[in-house]
């Protein structure tokens, strides 16, 4: 049964990958803005639909609406920062919101101590490196979904460090367009970090939730 389940779904994470590949390798070409969106969006948007097929009520809705949301954010971003970025923070309110539907019952010293970290701490970074107080603004919603993912009843060494390597893919964006210079790590680490986080995401939420992953 598992076996009949992985072959039917599979497609989807495959999709996935092969579009978050080639978005990696194309982003510098140019194929037009339109091919450009449209390949970066199928990156994400897949794993949405993965969600969608993979699971069932209000979580699963939760988890495909946060996913779906941020491949809308990744083709605006090609386009429009600000709306990208706008359109992000819409996606962490609904991961938050799935989060706090599933709080560990309990948690120890260390997991509050990083989980506050992260809360705290993504916004104060993201200021430093950006040096705009809009972009630490967002980063309070960023650090609280990063914070909750954390102490959520999901497995941290999978939902948990995929939220974490989604803080720090943006925090190479606001490096970027900060005073700090380090290029060309931006370039190179952003989509590979941001996508593998959200592949951890998507499959740890879904596989705990159809119980094939046990909440650690």
């Amino acid at each position: 049964m598992a076996k009949n389940a992985l072959i039917e779904h599979r497609p989807w994470l495959l999709a996935s990958i092969t579009a978050a590949v080639a978005y990696y390798f194309v982003s510098d070409n140019p194929i037009g803005e339109v091919w450009l969106m449209l390949i970066k969006g199928a990156g994400v948007g897949l794993l949405a639909a993965y969600a969608l097929r993979r699971t069932s009520g209000a979580d699963g809705m939760l988890l495909a609406a946060a996913l779906a949301l941020s491949a809308v954010a990744d083709m605006a971003l090609v386009l429009f920062f600000e709306i990208g970025g706008a359109v992000f923070f819409a996606s962490h309110l609904v991961a938050i919101a799935l989060y706090l539907r599933n709080r560990r019952d309990s948690t120890s010293v260390s997991q509050k101590l990083l989980g506050a970290a992260l809360l705290v701490g993504t916004p104060i970074i993201s200021f430093l490196l950006s040096q705009d107080p809009m972009v630490a603004l967002y980063a309070i919603s960023l650090g609280t979904m990063a914070a909750t993912s954390w102490t959520s009843s999901f497995p941290r060494y999978r939902v948990g460090i995929g939220a974490v390597l989604f803080v720090v893919s943006d925090f190479l964006i606001f490096a970027k367009i900060g005073p700090l210079n380090i290029a060309p790590l931006p370039d190179l680490l952003v989509w590979p970090l941001y996508y593998a986080g959200q592949v951890m995401i998507a499959t740890g939420v879904v596989q705990t939730l159809r119980g094939e992953t046990p909440a650690r």
